[in-house]
């Protein structure tokens, strides 16, 4: 089959968040499998002015934008399985950051966006790339699903292809005023609350959700949660359980020749199962030094890689974890970046701990790598989570997470219920009782050392590789392309 991937960022050419991740590895993974794939990006500054060798595509095409027609260029690259094609139009995306700027989301992101859904689409047709499977990514590609079904609904070229939306945080939905309804070419007939219309505005989600022949998000239980209340389907809950046959959760996967323990650069010491405990005593020892931590060595490490969010529970944990580092019952290491009082509050714990606790802020990958294989435990007590991947790496390093049972964490961790040994802790929510009970309980297996062995093993048997999500993919686009036929 030929599928056509639209996506706002894709590792390893552009990034903000795991939907770059997803987009770049689901895309390959589906590619080995023997499928055509071709990838559309915007042009953002940093690809033109990065590393990747780009070939320019020959002519120019033109996108209906309102009333205009804009010029667009493409160029495009070889990754691997992979053909990635790169939307060019400085007026959109020449720009210092890939959303906002100084903290501020760009003024015109609907134009932005309108204009990259429409590129792609005809992007596609001028380079002759047919396909049976358009599979869009969040909000920024979700008008696609919408204009296949009405505007492009007599396009020869997209006959038979079907779309397919992807939900990777429904938080983030792309909300805008009814203006934007006439940029993206739609018109008042479509402005009702069945189809583009949303409390008086034009949200982008929402037209994915609606026009999508087939919908997935991240998780299986991510999939269940948002349609189960506003909580957590931020308002499109009753779309979605309206969709409910249509829509599943399907779990991420992680790259696992990137986080490979036994293959991993960035590490003191290099280690496979049977080594677990030899390397990452030395990656312990690693760390600790470079971090300047200078308490008990045989003490629990905790290990956090995080966006700074009130998503994410640190809030939550740092009381808890205040606690623990009060008795000397274990080390923190911190990585991460956002909220800027989060971050002063565990600069603080830092300072009221000295030797006990580290922070670094912003993003280091050399020094993920070394936190996931040195800590004993990773901790992780989302609000929600519709799937997380640091989990994943944690358990591919031998670290336990400890995490609260929501969306993809509930899915891939397990303490007490099956299928499958224990390989974590897991808190029910997103509380401080909850959360300092579950601590208290992966202190005391770091403490005996069978059952912490039994449980590292477990943890690092799991395969949270693509195979089988990008199999499941697979099955999906095949059934969705047999519908066409």
């Amino acid at each position: 089959m030929n599928i056509l991937v639209a996506a706002s960022e894709m590792v390893p050419f552009c990034k903000t968040g795991g939907l770059a991740d997803v987009a770049g590895a689901l895309s390959q993974s589906v590619a080995r499998l023997g499928h055509g794939v071709c990838l559309f990006l915007p042009s953002y500054r940093a690809i033109e002015g990065g590393s990747f060798p780009l070939k320019a595509v020959p002519g120019r095409y033109w996108v209906p934008i309102g009333h205009e027609l804009v010029p667009a260029t493409l160029s495009t690259a070889s990754w691997g399985a992979v053909t990635v094609y790169f939307i060019q139009c400085p007026k959109y995306f020449a720009r210092e950051g890939l959303y906002q700027a100084g903290g501020k989301d760009y003024d015109d992101n609907d134009e932005r966006f309108i204009f990259f859904c429409r590129a792609v689409l005809e992007g596609a047709k001028f380079v002759g790339f047919k396909p049976d499977v358009v599979h869009c990514h969040d909000w920024q590609t979700a008008l696609i699903p919408a204009y296949l079904k009405t505007l492009y609904q007599i396009d020869a070229f997209y006959a038979k292809a079907k779309s397919l939306l992807t939900i990777h945080n429904i938080a983030y939905q792309g909300m805008f005023s009814k203006d934007a309804l006439f940029l993206a070419g739609f018109g008042w007939v479509d402005f009702t609350p069945d189809r583009l219309e949303y409390y008086g505005g034009f949200n982008f989600l929402k037209a994915g959700l609606v026009f999508a022949d087939a919908l997935t998000t991240v998780s299986p239980t991510y999939a269940q949660e948002i349609q189960s209340s506003p909580e957590f389907g931020r308002g499109m809950e009753g779309i979605l359980k309206h969709r409910r046959a249509e829509l599943r959760g399907i779990l991420n996967g992680i790259d696992v020749e990137i986080w490979n323990p036994e293959t991993d650069q960035f590490l003191a010491r290099a280690y496979d199962a049977d080594g677990a405990p030899a390397g990452k005593a030395a990656n312990k020892a690693a760390l600790r030094a470079e971090c300047g931590l200078k308490g008990k060595p045989n003490v629990p490490l905790i290990g956090v890689v995080s966006r700074l969010d009130s998503q994410k529970g640190l809030d939550v944990a740092l009381e808890v974890v205040a606690d623990i580092l009060a008795r000397g019952g274990a080390e923190l290491i911190l990585l991460g970046a956002g909220d800027p009082a989060l971050a002063q509050a565990y600069a603080q714990l830092v300072r009221d701990h000295p030797g006990a606790a580290c922070t670094r802020n912003g993003f280091d990958e050399a020094l993920s790598h070394r936190i996931y294989a040195a800590a004993d435990l990773f901790l992780m007590p989302s609000r929600f989570e519709p799937c997380g991947l640091g989990q994943m790496i944690a358990m591919r390093y031998g670290t336990l997470p400890v995490v609260t049972r929501t969306g993809g964490l509930a899915d891939t961790v397990r303490e007490d219920s099956p299928p499958g040994p224990p390989n974590g802790f897991v808190a029910p929510k997103c509380a401080r009782e909850d959360l300092a009970a579950a601590m208290t309980r992966a202190l005391s297996v770091c403490a005996r050392l069978p059952e912490r062995k039994a449980r590292v093993a477990a943890a690092m048997s799991q395969d949270f590789s693509w195979r089988q999500s990008a199999a499941r993919y697979a099955d999906l686009y095949r059934a969705m392309a047999g519908a066409s036929s």
